[in-house]
């Protein structure tokens, strides 16, 4: 019997036997299949620490992600999985750091997809299907080439809809999506002609996934493709911007007849500015839709509703996130193991469980969400699992266990390598070549920028997080190291 079957095998025995984690504060001897609560998971892509109005952006608002925050919790050192999509997804998807989950980069897969999570894996998803919940995905997937093991139809998501590939994704006016097995060509987006946005067409297809599912306990995984590096959106979103960022900035890029162009490559835009705050702009509203839905189908006090964005902001595509001060107090982007490439924001909003307008600083990461959740659904985590529930944080019943670290690695750029333990901060780059490795510390407590690097005036914290470091992970034959 393989890890994934004794599992699901121990999660089915769990919702029969009515077993619910220690600290997960419900009680499922009084939840009924249709008394479960609903589950819906948000991750922006790309979006950084700053680039909400409830963390601190100034130049545009985010009203109904902020009206989340006040209606719940708001975490301010909450951490992705790593610094880019796949990897970061696979450590949500499993329950484990990037130095334990099987995918740990952003492999390619010719010629659509990315390299697969294995069959073996036990993921988030079959774990709620395995404790009575009807699970879809609709977005970005990224963790397997169609048809392939990694696929999400098996992988324990019972619907997606969206782009299988994340290099796919990197365009809004596509060829095609997937709608599970099916590809679903879209010919009036052919030549130059950019007719049919998808994130549109994917969050009808969400908001239709709560619709159909409205008497059922569901998990509504939504990976929202936006705001990522093409900075394209209907002209009707960019009105409200045109003019008011200035000076704008102009970004060329791929164009029709090009190789890469709507393979990849990412569209040329001459308002970068008004682009980006355009689109995380529609992100807030799709945001509120589906919070209007749930109010609409009398929904809303039984769905967990969890906020987050998958690492910092890139700078590519013609993206500007000095500009728009998109990480916030904090160093680092988009592939950078300093706090503004993993520290993201998160918000969790459920009406009577979550104290309304409550705001947390308790040190949690992507790996936690699936013992979380599990808590949530009554039913047991993984046996093999480096997260630990934030669930108490949730409801405040309970005593709330602490990571005694959390890691991360990144297998581009030569290897990059970080442990947070209490206040302090080993940030390690070009880790493949040890004549450039460089060891770096940080004291978190007063230096959370990551200015300073003490490592010289703290050899002995030093030689702790590197030996730890080095217990944190297990080598890998399919990446860098």
């Amino acid at each position: 019997m393989n890890i994934k079957t004794h599992q699901l095998l121990c999660s089915a025995v769990a919702l029969t036997a009515g077993i619910t984690a220690c600290s997960s504060g419900i009680n499922p001897k009084s939840a009924t299949r249709n008394e479960k609560p609903n589950i819906i998971f948000i991750i922006a892509d790309d979006l950084g620490y700053g680039d909400l109005s409830c963390y601190g952006q100034k130049l545009f608002q985010t009203p109904h992600i902020d009206k989340l925050a006040a209606g719940g919790i708001r975490f301010t050192q909450h951490y992705s999985g790593t610094t880019v999509s796949a990897p970061s997804r696979s450590s949500l998807m499993t329950g484990m750091t990037t130095g334990h989950t099987p995918v740990r980069g952003n492999k390619e897969w010719k010629p659509e997809g990315q390299w697969p999570l294995p069959d073996s894996t036990f993921t988030l998803p079959e774990m709620l299907r395995a404790a009575g919940y009807t699970t879809g995905a609709f977005g970005k997937w990224g963790l397997g080439y169609p048809g392939s093991e990694g696929d999400p139809l098996r992988q324990g998501i019972d619907e997606f809809y969206g782009y299988n590939c994340q290099r796919m994704a990197h365009n809004y006016y596509p060829g095609h999506l997937w709608d599970n097995d099916r590809k679903i060509l879209l010919p009036e987006n052919s030549g130059d002609a950019l007719v049919t946005y998808a994130p549109e067409l994917i969050h009808q297809h969400a908001l239709q996934f709560i619709e159909k599912n409205r008497d059922k306990p569901f998990f509504l995984f939504y990976p929202n493709v936006i705001p990522h590096a093409e900075l394209l959106l209907p002209n009707q979103y960019m009105e409200e911007f045109r003019g008011k960022l200035l000076p704008e900035k102009a970004y060329k890029g791929s164009e029709p007849g090009d190789a890469h162009f709507r393979t990849g490559g990412y569209g040329s835009q001459p308002e970068a500015h008004a682009a980006f705050a355009a689109m995380v702009t529609l992100l807030d509203r799709q945001v509120g839709d589906i919070v209007a839905k749930l109010k609409e189908l009398g929904l809303e006090k039984n769905t967990l509703i969890i906020f987050t964005s998958d690492n910092g902001p890139h700078q590519e595509g013609g993206a500007d996130p000095d500009y728009f001060d998109s990480n916030g107090p904090f160093r680092g982007y988009k592939r950078d193991l300093y706090e503004g490439g993993i520290r993201v924001p998160m918000i969790a909003c459920w009406p009577g469980t979550i104290k309304a307008g409550t705001t947390t600083s308790h040190v949690s990461a992507f790996w936690d969400v699936m013992p979380t959740l599990a808590g949530v659904a009554g039913t047991t985590p993984p046996e093999v699992t480096d997260g630990i529930s934030f669930l108490p944080t949730l409801t405040g019943k309970g005593d709330q266990p602490l990571h005694d670290y959390l890691y991360w690695e990144f297998h581009e750029l030569e290897g990059r390598q970080a442990l947070l333990r209490n206040h302090w901060k080993l940030v390690c780059y070009q880790v493949m070549n040890p004549e450039k490795t460089t060891t770096e510390l940080y004291d978190l407590a007063t230096d959370p920028g990551e200015t300073h690097n003490v490592a010289a005036g703290h050899p002995e914290v030093v030689e702790e997080l590197l030996r730890i470091m080095a217990e944190a992970r297990i080598p890998s034959k399919d990446y860098a190291f």
